[in-house]
């Protein structure tokens, strides 16, 4: 039953003060609804844009035009004579306020002021230079979530390189499925890192990928353990910037669509897809997200859990551009105890803390009850994304977080590097719903023949209308753009279809109901099954295998399916093989939760495995395409394990 009234209002005086109120009012629409200056943002898109590089303090040149249209919206360009470079903005304030603070397990705190960072950058500008690093170089990053790792996408960004970062949990396939694309000219790696009180030295995998990866001429170690073996013919990152101490920090101005980042896709079906983000198109995008629809205020203090593998990070290093504070937090969010990120969140006075939808699920289910014993007198936001948030994880942050506190659940992807839908801070918030679609995004629901539909039509696929600065350049290596199109546009006559399955509210909010295709997404994490079915298929007991997501505990849980060699039987010790060689070869987050024996697997008549069919009728779905299947039989059998209820 739909709750009857909001969870949240703001008051009065905290709308008066917002970022949006201020920004409405000086585009005219003083007084309006979200509703409205929403429309006046997709409708207007050259107002609307143009007023958000103004508003939110954009270093560099715009332009005379602010969207040049293309032949369908991919081909749009936004301030298509704009030159800039995001360290500008980034680097716009100066002093011994703290510009990062770093913590980790241990208790480890590290504090470094604005000075101090573009005192670092501009070493590490200067040590890739000596390097012969230019523009268009790809700089990889194998690093947690640390100071360093900020450091070296700025470095990179100001002589115009192209940054890309793996979390060093990736085994070394995983990482070498990704850097080895983009051929990267200079890797950057710590000796290790801390999760869960236990360390993990890496020098023995990062000589293997160093060897994978020809193209490296450098490989530099970021002593993050400091007592750790450093791995051969790698060079100390302080050794490395140390010549370059008293280098004074030059930016080189670029075009608003010059590559910045390249984020990969999950690796759904093969290794994973290299995402080529815009320069300008991430910058403003993440500028109107933190400072409209979750009020970010210059000397703020902003912690979001991440990794350097999740696309949030990148959302997380971009606070800097708006003069706030980034906490990075680098370990499990679970150690010592439950309450890690509520203390941080206590001590660094944190006025935005960012998690996904399992942390708060998983605090729900150990009955943490923070606000009894800390008073969050700077939580002004917490965001919620990853997976959607239950109704009953809304309710959690209200009664035993904070009951005066603006929870934006937002919702976008790797995609875009940013979000469709998110929070409205002038806005009420309802139980399980996120609140609007974020400005200057046209989002629609659509059934499946391409109708939009209303709240009360249901689900139907997320999509975007038309065209957003952030949308991505492209993949790498994909010449013609086949891909790229084929992966967010052919489904709907060039528009973007996200792959999100949401439906609207009828109080104009959104909610997501899970992905629409083969992605998994446990604990708000979303990975693919390629990397699963590598190593479970190098398992001799193995002859093939199938893995899709299930619905599970408002989470989604990892199912391994296994078709055995004749004489082989899925014993305790056989599935923790499986396990261990998941854990070895990709990341501990790709372990299957569920591994169940078949005597077949579904597949279609050119023999292709149907993981989006077996999903589909786990959850009760109607199974599309059946007819195409050579053995629908499988699918009853499949539904029919005990394995699945348990």
């Amino acid at each position: 039953m739909p709750a009857a009234s909001p969870l949240w209002s703001p008051s009065p005086e905290r709308v008066a003060a917002s970022n949006l109120t201020r920004f409405a009012a000086a585009n005219g629409w003083a007084g309006s609804s979200y509703d409205e200056v929403h429309r006046w943002s997709i409708d207007q898109p050259e107002a609307f844009w143009c007023s958000v590089w103004n508003f939110t303090g954009v270093v560099g040149h715009a332009g005379e035009r602010t969207v040049e249209t293309g032949a369908s919206m991919r081909f749009d360009r936004f301030f298509p004579d704009a030159t800039l470079n995001v360290v500008d903005t980034f680097l716009h304030r100066s002093g011994n306020g703290e510009a990062l603070v770093a913590l980790d397990e241990r208790g480890v705190r590290r504090s470094i002021s604005w000075d101090e960072l573009r005192v670092m950058v501009a070493a590490t500008a200067g040590a890739l230079h000596a390097d012969g690093v230019g523009i268009g170089d790809r700089v990889a990053a194998w690093l947690p979530n640390i100071p360093e790792t900020i450091v070296v996408m700025l470095a990179a960004a100001s002589i115009g390189a192209v940054f890309s970062s793996c979390s060093p949990d990736f085994g070394a396939s995983g990482v070498i499925d990704r850097f080895g694309q983009i051929e990267p000219t200079v890797l950057v790696a710590a000796d290790g890192y801390l999760y869960g009180g236990k360390r993990f030295e890496l020098a023995e995998r990062l000589e293997e990928i160093a060897r994978a990866l020809p193209t490296v001429k450098r490989v530099v170690v970021v002593g993050h353990l400091g007592d750790a073996r450093r791995a051969v013919n790698s060079t100390d990152f302080n050794e490395w910037t140390a010549p370059h101490a008293a280098a004074t920090l030059t930016t080189t101005p670029l075009p608003f669509d010059h590559p910045w980042y390249i984020l990969y896709s999950s690796g759904t079906t093969g290794k994973p897809k290299c995402i080529v983000h815009r320069t300008g198109g991430v910058l403003v995008k993440h500028l109107q997200e933190h400072q409209l629809q979750c009020d970010i205020f210059e000397g703020d203090r902003i912690l979001y859990f991440t990794t350097a593998g999740w696309m949030m990070w990148n959302w997380l290093a971009s606070v800097l551009a708006s003069g706030a504070t980034a906490v990075l937090y680098d370990g499990s969010p679970f150690h010592p105890t439950g309450n890690a990120l509520f203390d941080i969140s206590e001590q660094e006075r944190v006025s935005l803390l960012g998690v996904s939808a399992k942390f708060i699920d998983s605090c729900a289910k150990a009955d943490l009850r923070p606000q009894a014993t800390r008073e969050f007198a700077s939580l002004r936001t917490i965001c919620s994304t990853g997976s959607p948030l239950s109704p009953e994880g809304f309710r959690y942050v209200y009664e035993h977080v904070k009951g005066d506190v603006h929870l934006a659940s937002i919702s976008g992807g790797t995609d875009l590097c940013g979000c469709f839908v998110g929070g409205d801070p002038n806005g009420a918030v309802w139980a399980g719903e996120i609140q609007r679609p974020v400005l200057g995004m046209a989002i629609d629901v659509f059934g499946p023949a391409g109708e939009s539909l209303s709240p009360a039509a249901g689900a139907g696929e997320l999509v975007c209308t038309r065209s957003f600065p952030s949308m991505p350049l492209g993949f790498w290596n994909d010449t013609d753009g086949s891909r790229y199109r084929a992966a967010y546009y052919e489904r709907f006559n060039d528009l973007w279809s996200q792959g999100d399955f949401a439906s609207w509210t009828d109080h104009g909010g959104i909610v997501v109901h899970g992905r629409s295709d083969a992605t998994l997404n446990p604990g708000g994490v979303r990975i693919g099954t390629a990397e699963i079915y590598r190593a479970v298929e190098q398992i001799p007991e193995v002859l093939e295998s199938l893995v899709f997501g299930q619905q599970w505990e408002n989470d989604t849980r990892i199912v391994l399916l296994v078709r055995l060699r004749e004489g082989s039987t899925l014993t305790d010790d056989l599935r923790a093989t499986i396990r261990a060689n998941v854990r070895s070869a990709a990341t501990p987050r790709h372990v299957p939760a569920v591994i169940a024996a078949v005597d077949d697997l579904p597949r279609t008549r050119s023999n292709k495995l149907v993981e989006l069919a077996v999903a589909d009728i786990v959850h009760g779905r109607p199974v599309r395409n059946t007819e195409a299947l050579a053995n629908p039989e499988a699918l009853d059998a499949i539904a029919a394990l005990v394995e699945l209820r348990t």
